[in-house]
């Protein structure tokens, strides 16, 4: 049994689950999987969320490009503009769904017991005089038929503050979501877990060949590891469904650790699995070196063919920059790959 300690509380079961509409996990369909459980609709445009919400407004360039890749994806997933919604986000829904009814719960429990101090003085109830009642009885007011009374109004109300509340808990979800659903798919994939020993969130000390921390050091997490088990060959996976720019100066800092703590004085694999559409940022990915070596020895998207479609948008002709050109050369080259490729290389015989 290993010793090693538990890095993170255990991720709910659904975290584990791949999408059952996918049908079984293989190399060519695991993309589908981590769409349909994991990318949203953005609730300002409607669309497949792609790029920052800000910059994807009508009037801007990514709305084109965003466009462009709802249509692809919407095909690709065999479900149409208007339904794309409702068949991705799982994994978002699964968790909220039930979240959200025990948390109103406990804190209307919670502010009853708090308020009861101050019962009969006609103190606001949580989320009242937010003027949201009066938004809506102006809005519907020409539909209904009567007033609805202030209980109910504000009954919806608090159910209008919980929901976004909760979207704005996707960011925590997304993470260690996106981490945990690549390990199933890994585990999922036939002939990867036979030939890998796949670890998840696992601090590096743990992982054959290497040191562990010294002195008040903060021990360094790997986000998904595959130690092959023909050779013990170490390939060290950040999974970030984004790439921001303190990511960019995070995986700097991280494989100066996982080169300075290296112990086998062996090679070992550094590869970023991502979802980021912004052609700078991938390029960087792309083009980032270490000394005399690329930083990442793979770079890995959940499917190229979203970024062409989205980067073929008439916005996307019209004002392709430099990082467009280069992250399209990259995937002309190979340099950046797709799920489907790099996991079909994984169980091929030249990696065992």
């Amino acid at each position: 049994m290993s010793s090693e300690p538990s890095a993170r509380r255990t991720a709910p079961a659904c975290w584990t689950t791949t999408s059952p509409r996918a049908g079984e996990v293989t190399a060519a369909n695991a993309w589908q999987h981590v769409y349909r459980l994991l990318l949203w609709a953005d609730q300002t445009t409607g669309l497949a969320h792609c790029y920052e919400s800000d910059k994807c407004q009508p009037g801007r360039p990514w709305y084109a490009r965003s466009l462009a890749f709802h249509a692809w994806v919407s095909e690709a997933l065999g479900s149409s503009p208007a339904g794309l919604a409702e068949d991705i986000d799982l994994m978002f829904r699964w968790v909220t769904a039930d979240l959200a009814v025990s948390v109103a719960a406990g804190r209307a429990a919670a502010a009853k017991r708090q308020r009861q101090p101050y019962a009969g003085q006609g103190f606001p109830e949580p989320g009242m005089g937010t003027g949201l009642e009066a938004i809506i009885t102006e809005t519907l007011g020409p539909y209904l038929q009567a007033t609805p009374p202030a209980e109910i109004l504000h009954q919806l109300g608090q159910r209008i503050h919980a929901y976004i509340s909760q979207e704005n808990k996707r960011k925590n979800l997304l993470g260690e979501g996106f981490e945990d659903t690549f390990a199933a798919i890994l585990r999922g994939v036939p002939g990867i877990s036979r030939a890998y020993d796949i670890r998840v969130r696992s601090f590096l000390q743990y992982l054959p060949g290497f040191y562990r921390t010294r002195g008040d050091e903060k021990p360094k997490q790997v986000d998904v590891a595959l130690i092959r088990r023909s050779d013990g060959y170490r390939t060290l996976l950040t999974c970030k469904w984004s790439v921001r720019s303190d990511r960019e100066e995070q995986f700097l800092s991280d494989y100066d650790a996982y080169v300075r703590l290296e112990a086998a004085g062996q090679d070992f694999g550094h590869v970023l699995v991502t979802n980021e559409f912004d052609p700078a940022r991938l390029a960087a990915a792309c083009d980032n070196r270490r000394g005399n070596a690329p930083l990442f020895t793979s770079v890995v998207h959940v499917n190229p063919d979203g970024l062409r479609a989205a980067y073929a948008a008439p916005a996307g002709r019209s004002r392709r920059g430099g990082g467009m050109e280069r992250t399209l050369a990259h995937l002309d080259s190979g340099r950046l790959s797709g799920l489907a490729s790099w996991l079909s290389a994984l169980t091929a015989p030249a990696a065992r």
